[in-house]
């Protein structure tokens, strides 16, 4: 039996088992990629490290960073190593089993700590028509394409979504090669920041399709061009060699479900309190498989945050007998963590469906007020944080709510 058994060696993953094994709590990481690191291993780009580490790294840098230090203090990290069930038991934590290069293996774990982030929706999820051609991706894979493995994906790209991460995909197609013939999406308007957009646009010399749905994807063996639907029902041809559908995050939630975890409606990740737990003791979750899709810096500190909680369940093995939900009402989509555990406060992750500049948050439990404040701005797909100092001022039972006043 290992004390902590972590499950994804991504920012969250590596933070946690670092911060648990410095402890001198026994650690094992596991993830299925080849290297540890996760997201930013394949990001080769600026941007990471700056709020965490406070010096400007890309993202492989950052990714060995957090190797390193992880193993440094005492994680065992396993790669090519998946998960293909996980049990909890009843009187807590879960045994796994586990497939690799070695063979089947089953582990028991004191704790287990999900930490499997989220993917970006692929075609099939998105209901697009046509044929199946070659050089249709996701974001991720395109940079792992580009970044890890050197190869180009064509000459000319739609690039499907105007999520921040859609004008990561438009930079790392141009620095293979290829050109992006058009950015496609069904909002009113891009969903990154305006700055970022109009540098992106003049830069790359490339059209914004607001208000317009890709219809069908023409081509064999591979991909020839796109159909367009715009607002007014006008139809347009693209010609193109290769989509990249982007953003639209889902949590990678396979183990969880299957796990009989209980699920959060409104994120599809499982349900947290603001320790991290789940409702199946000793079975911890965080990061971006409960609040798809966050930065690397706010995962990392999602796994920091975890460590005193799997730490206190490894001393006394107390499970927390109540939950107080936190429900959001619209505009607002979901809150993670969405429960508050006896006497606990974290900072909170909200994300909003409509743009709203410096909106002012109010956070109560019946007649009682407790935290109110405004934030810089609430945007579409882009998480963003508020303090859990009113969290340490609620009861147990009724329900926390959170709105935009």
């Amino acid at each position: 039996m290992t004390d902590v058994l972590v499950i994804g060696a991504g920012p969250t993953g590596l933070t946690a088992a670092a911060g648990l094994a410095e402890r001198g709590i026994a650690v094992r990481v596991v993830d299925r990629d080849e290297e540890p690191g996760g997201v930013p291993r394949s990001s080769d780009h600026p941007g990471y490290g700056v709020m965490d580490m406070r010096r400007m790294l890309s993202g492989p840098e950052y990714a060995r960073r957090l190797t390193d230090r992880a193993v440094a203090r005492g994680a065992h990290i396993d790669v090519r190593a998946t998960v293909t069930d996980l049990r909890p038991r009843a009187d807590g934590g879960a045994d796994v089993d586990i497939t690799s290069p070695a063979g089947r293996e089953r582990v028991s774990a004191r704790a287990v700590l999900l930490a499997t982030g989220c993917r970006e929706r692929p075609r099939a999820a998105r209901l697009v028509a046509g044929s199946r051609p070659s050089g249709v991706l996701t974001t991720g894979w395109l940079q792992r394409l580009v970044h890890l493995d050197h190869r180009s994906p064509g000459r000319r790209a739609v690039v499907v979504g105007a999520e921040h991460v859609s004008y990561s995909a438009v930079v790392t197609l141009a620095e293979s090669g290829c050109s992006t013939a058009a950015m496609v999406t069904q909002k009113a308007s891009h969903e990154s920041f305006a700055a970022f957009d109009r540098a992106a646009r003049l830069r790359y010399r490339f059209p914004l399709l607001t208000r317009t749905r890709l219809e069908a994807i023409h081509g064999s063996p591979t991909v020839h061009g796109v159909t367009v639907v715009h607002a007014d029902g006008r139809r347009a041809h693209i010609d193109c060699d290769t989509v990249v559908f982007t953003g639209d995050w889902y949590p990678e939630n396979t183990l969880a479900v299957a796990a009989g975890l209980h699920a959060d409606p409104r994120t599809h990740g499982p349900s947290t309190d603001t320790g991290a737990r789940t409702r199946r003791a000793g079975v911890f979750a965080t990061g971006n498989l409960v609040h798809p899709a966050s930065t690397a810096h706010a995962c990392a500190q999602d796994g920091a945050r975890a460590v005193a909680s799997i730490a206190g369940w490894l001393d006394d093995g107390r499970w927390p007998e109540s939950w107080t939900p936190i429900e959001v009402e619209s505009p607002l989509q979901w809150s993670a963590p969405d429960a508050v555990a006896p006497g606990e406060a974290t900072p909170l992750l909200l994300q909003s469906a409509e743009a709203v500049n410096r909106p002012r948050l109010t956070m109560t439990q019946g007649s009682r007020m407790l935290w109110s404040g405004r934030v810089p701005w609430a945007r579409p797909t882009r998480p963003f944080a508020i303090p859990g100092t009113g969290l340490a001022r609620s009861v147990p039972g009724q329900p926390i709510v959170i709105r935009i006043d």
